[in-house]
This record gives structure tokens, sequence and C-alpha cells, in this order.
């Protein structure tokens, strides 16, 4: 447990210490508001969601934590490459060749020493950290501060207070469940088996390493290929949930069924070996149907999670953080926490995450493909990078659906 002595009266307090909620508590707290971060594992602890899209930089400079990011020893990543049911190679998207400036490089990184580090980060900024500890119930107020009842690592139970309180539990979605707001896409349910390997085919010493999307022959399912320090690659099948695990066997199988119709992955993983054992997500794409209520905000999984293609996750996960813990600090400071103050962000946010949805849907539309749009369109190409790396709340970032949305739905016919 962190700082074990605690006051039991916060203006803020945060549920679940990932990016998205490690973000809120840091800014909220630096403002000078009596902030509370809440984990239930004790830190570090395992999490998946690797790579990093490039435009975190802007948020990671705000949080002041980029010189750890630039000592550390995490995978540097450059780009993305996608691989076709063919084992194809198709042009690489090079960052840096599209900016040249520092933002366009990021990293792949491992989640249990990243997150920690952002969770310090927000004790460090004045946040009371707590690991290693529950929230049991959480009683929303229609006036005056909401009650948290918390039960520490010792078995101590406590009351707690805050006049906000933020859902950022991830796919956990404490609030969002408790309040009935979890919407399913049924467009996009799939699961994902993954693991990680030991020896398995990477870049030479002279060539920067790449996320690299890797779809299996009937591209019916893809591979994501995420190299990780200490000689780990990050490797998971995503598919239709029926597909890997409605009574098709045990999840090893599966994956070693779907390995061998990935010509592209083949060889990258001949002489590796799997280091433990397999995990699985399923059901994992959904938004919610309100985003705040009076003194209350989810943000990051909480609010909502695509699919983990183009490896959005955690940039929307401090993205919303970042949004929601201003319009805190407002409300806070205005004396107004009513859901239209704590929430005013997320109609911008939305409209974001909607070009991100939006990839995703041409991405499983097999009719399609990006590599012709491009040839077709090239002056897309520029747009398309941008929205790689994270620039989906730029001026202009939807102008590639102008001509996207009607090839997709000529793909269709």
């Amino acid at each position: 447990m962190i700082n074990e002595l605690q006051p039991t009266e916060f203006d803020c307090a945060v549920i679940g210490g990932g990016p998205a909620g490690s973000t809120v508590a840091a800014l909220v707290a630096a403002s000078g508001m009596r902030t509370l971060l809440i984990e239930r594992d004790r830190m570090p602890r395992f999490h998946v969601g690797e790579s990093l899209m490039p435009e975190t930089y802007w948020i990671f400079k705000r949080l002041g934590v980029m010189d750890q990011l630039r000592k550390s020893t995490f995978v540097h990543k450059v780009g993305v490459q996608f691989v076709g049911p063919s084992g194809r190679q198709f042009q690489p998207f090079h960052f840096k060749q599209h900016d040249p400036r520092e933002c366009s490089q990021t990293w792949h990184v491992d989640r249990d020493v990243f997150d920690k580090m952002l969770f310090d980060n927000a004790v460090a900024k004045g946040a009371t950290g707590l690991d290693d500890t529950r929230v049991l119930d959480v009683a929303l107020r229609k006036e005056g501060s909401h009650e948290l009842r918390v039960q520490h690592s010792n078995s101590r139970e406590d009351l707690m207070t805050a006049r906000v309180v933020v859902d950022a539990t991830g796919q956990q979605a404490f609030l969002a469940n408790r309040l009935n707001l979890k919407i399913d896409n049924p467009k996009l349910h799939k699961a994902a088996i993954w693991g990680y390997f030991r020896g398995a085919q990477r870049n030479s010493s002279d060539d920067a390493e790449l996320t690299t999307i890797l779809h299996t022959e009937e591209k019916r399912c893809w591979f994501w290929y995420i190299p990780l320090r200490d000689d780990r690659m990050s490797v998971g099948l995503v598919g239709d949930h029926q597909d890997l695990l409605r009574g098709n066997g045990p999840i090893e199988a599966v994956f070693e069924d779907q390995r061998k119709r990935c010509p592209g992955l083949l060889s990258r993983l001949e002489q590796s070996q799997l280091i433990g054992k397999l995990q699985v997500a399923k059901d994992f794409s959904y938004t919610t149907k309100q985003h705040a209520g009076d003194g209350w905000v989810l943000v990051g999984d909480a609010f909502g999670f695509i699919d983990p293609v183009y490896s959005s996750g955690v940039f929307l996960a401090l993205k919303s953080a970042e949004l929601a813990a201003d319009s805190i600090i407002a409300g806070l400071r205005q004396g107004d926490t009513r859901a239209e103050v704590l929430g005013r962000w997320t109609a911008e946010y939305n409209a974001g995450v909607l070009l991100f949805r939006k990839m995703v849907d041409a991405f499983y539309t097999n009719e399609f493909s990006f590599a012709e749009f491009i040839k077709e369109h090239p002056e897309h190409q520029r747009n398309l990078t941008d929205l790689l790396i994270g620039r989906a709340f730029a001026t202009g970032a939807d102008q590639i659906f102008q001509d996207l949305d009607p090839a997709l739905e000529r793909s269709l016919r």
C-alpha cells in the first residue's frame, strides 16, 4: 500500500490506477485539488496493450514523464507494418518519414513498468495513491459528496467521500456496469488469445522495430506482433468470438491452428518458445450510452473500447483522461460538478473516436483494401498516416473519409 495513513475527504476520487486513472489523478492533483487514486491490484501489475501511438507524446509532455521515457529501456516504435493473407508485406508506415519531429517516435512498453511510472507520477503530483485496495461500493448522492467504501489489503474498510468520482477501471467498467451504461458493438464481437514468446524473429540491429499486423489466409483473423525488451515478443490472435472460443477446443489448439493459417507469422515464430501460458480476452468492443453524470465521469476503457488493431487503447485512455481532467478542474473551481460540466468534452472526444472506429470497420471488411484505396487516392496517404499516428482530433482528420466511405460501400456491393 502507498501512503497508508489517509484523509477521508477528497475533491476527486479516481477508481483505477491504469494510464487513464493515473493521468486524471496527476492533472487534477497538480491543480491543487485533493485527489485520491485507487488501484485494486498491487503495483506494478500485469496488463496487455504494449504498443503506443506517437500522439501520446503531447500528453506525456504535459504529465512531465518524457525524460523518464527517453531514459527507459523500452523498445522504440517507429512505424507500422501490415502483412497480407499471402504473407506479402505491404509498404510500412515509417512515422519519421512522415514527420521528422521527436513526437513521431514512441515505444513498445512493458505495461507493468509503464503503468507504475504513471501511477507514481500522480502521487508525485500530490495525489493520494492507494494500490492493493478495492472499492467495494460507491453511493452516488444527489447532493453533496459521493461516498466510497474501500477495503485495504489488511481487510480494513474505510468510508471516503469525493465531490467527483472518476471511473477509470478499464474493461471492468465499475460504475458503467453498475449504472447499466455499456452497449456492446454487435459488429465487433471479437476475442483475443495472446502470449509472450522468446526467440521470435526481430529486425536486425540496423532496423528499428515496428508494430506488425498480420492477416490469416481467410482474413477471418489477424495477429499482432509487438517486440518488447529482453528478447520478448507479444503475439496476439484476434477474431470473431464464435470462431475462437465457442466449442473450438483448448485455446492453445485454436492459437496454433490459426498460426498455421498465417503465412506471415510462421517464419517469424519458427525458432520461438512460448513464455508461460496463453491468455484470453473476449467481447471487448463496446461503448457507453452516458459518459458523465452529476459528480461522476467515465474515462479510458470504462468509457468504451474499440479494437486493438490500431493500438489506440492507451492513447484514447490518455486523451479522454486529459480532457476529463480539465473539465473536472474547471467544475471544482466553479463549484459546479453537474453532468453537463463534467461531460462537456465528450462530444469532441467521440468525434475523434468515430474516425478510429471507421478505420476499424474498414479493416474488418474483407472486400476492402487500404493498399488499393491509397493507389487510387494517393492524396490521402498523409491523412491515413496521421490517423495511424493518432491525430484523430486535429482539424481535417476526417478528410480521408470523403473518399473512403464511398469506396467501402462499393466494395460491399
